[in-house]
């Protein structure tokens, strides 16, 4: 009986160093999370993107002049991919958390079997999914009507990585934070967008003012944007090397942020 006893004695249960299948299955869940309303997630954004092109192109017209020696056309149209990549990745990190904590089922994320780094690592990986498949998806809608050129498409991987990414753990900190939608929307509307489309959207920061081409240079956005046009039409306005840098090491700060705030249970727990 005793042996009996000692042989089964309940332990807890052992997963190694990472537990694969929980990561897994909660990027699955955050994934299908936004493919079942693919209207509002995938499309709304591609739609947006495709009436930002299309009043500007009908505004200016053949009259605008080159951009960094390209068709100003060539020149917007990451600029507006990337906003909308941007933008998504940290609304899915952001409302994830912040759904959780109003309708109570968060506590069921904190019980589960899965550290803080999985937790983070798969929520903002389901970010990252959400970006690619907007991009993919707006590339291959928009080359029907454009002449769309790929100059480095590696280069256009990794910033789109390094944004989304980015974007990912710092909604991921804001849905820590908030306790609101209203909260939420406020820094998404007067935060997020307008770095987004002071980044370099739409125009080139050379035909900036001096001290403004200087506050763009420590501008992550500006790096994002900058960095996946340069992916498209060969040519940037700031150094590459410097932004994969410079982004790679806010990917780790704010990642590492998330996980503090998560493992802590920062306005999570309470």
């Amino acid at each position: 009986m005793v042996e009996l006893e000692n042989k089964y004695t309940p332990t807890s249960r052992r997963f190694g160093f990472i537990n694969w299948i929980g990561v897994w299955s909660l990027y699955k869940k955050e994934v299908l999370r936004f493919l079942i309303v693919i209207g509002q997630t995938i499309l709304g954004p591609i739609t947006t993107a495709g009436l930002f092109l299309l009043v500007i192109s009908l505004a200016i017209g053949e009259q605008r002049a080159d951009v960094l020696g390209v068709p100003y056309i060539n020149f917007l149209f990451p600029g507006l991919l990337a906003m909308q990549f941007l933008t998504q990745a940290f609304s899915h990190s952001s409302s994830s958390l912040l759904m959780g904590k109003v309708m109570g089922n968060i506590f069921d994320l904190i019980a589960s079997p899965l550290s803080a780094l999985e937790v983070t690592f798969a929520i903002i990986l389901a970010s990252v999914t959400r970006s690619f498949i907007i991009a993919v998806v707006c590339i291959l809608v928009f080359a029907i009507f454009l002449d769309i050129e790929i100059y480095n498409i590696y280069y256009s991987f990794i910033y789109l990585f390094l944004g989304s990414f980015f974007l990912g753990a710092a909604g991921f900190i804001l849905g820590c934070h908030v306790q609101k939608f209203d909260e939420m929307s406020s820094y998404t509307n007067f935060i997020i967008q307008p770095l987004v489309f002071l980044s370099g959207s739409f125009y080139s920061i050379e035909k900036l003012p001096k001290f403004l081409q200087t506050i763009s240079e420590y501008n992550p956005f500006f790096y994002m944007i900058d960095g996946f046009r340069f992916g498209f039409i060969g040519q940037s306005d700031g150094s590459i090397s410097f932004g994969l840098i410079y982004l790679s090491s806010l990917c780790l700060i704010t990642w590492f942020v998330a996980y503090i705030l998560y493992k802590k249970g920062y306005k999570i727990k309470s």
